[in-house]
């Protein structure tokens, strides 16, 4: 019992670190053209979250880039001009670990957090279905 506590206390720290004062770890990559770019990884200041941005032409999405920023930037955009052209950028943040690792739609923590249940009851499920 006591070792499934400390799994749940280290599952927690590692899903929450913005609760538990530690700094996040995210990717960084500049604003770029979409094309291969190998993030780095940094750590955020204190109180800030990691963010995936979008650059949009027009109906084309052609900047991306990641990092860390304040919370009450993110879900916003503003016009960013590059390489003399003006773009849309819109960012999207989270408060995981890595959780800006691509630049698809990312998972929110309900999400990560009720998978590992499902996966959990479908398995009891299946265990009680053998035993019956």
């Amino acid at each position: 019992m006591l070792q499934l506590l400390l799994v749940a206390v280290l599952s927690l720290h590692s899903l929450l670190p913005s609760l538990l004062c530690d700094n996040l770890n995210c990717y960084y990559s500049p604003i770029r053209e979409k094309r291969t770019f190998k993030p780095t990884v940094t750590e955020c200041p204190p109180n800030e979250l990691c963010f995936k941005a979008v650059g949009r032409y027009g109906n084309h999405s052609t900047l991306s880039a990641r990092g860390c920023m304040v919370e009450k930037y993110c879900r916003k955009k503003h016009s960013k001009r590059f390489k003399g052209t003006v773009y849309t950028m819109s960012y999207s943040c989270c408060d995981w670990p890595y959780c800006n690792s691509c630049l698809g739609i990312a998972a929110n923590l309900l999400h990560v957090a009720v998978a590992p249940v499902a996966a959990a009851v479908m398995v009891a499920l299946d265990l009680r279905r053998l035993m019956v």
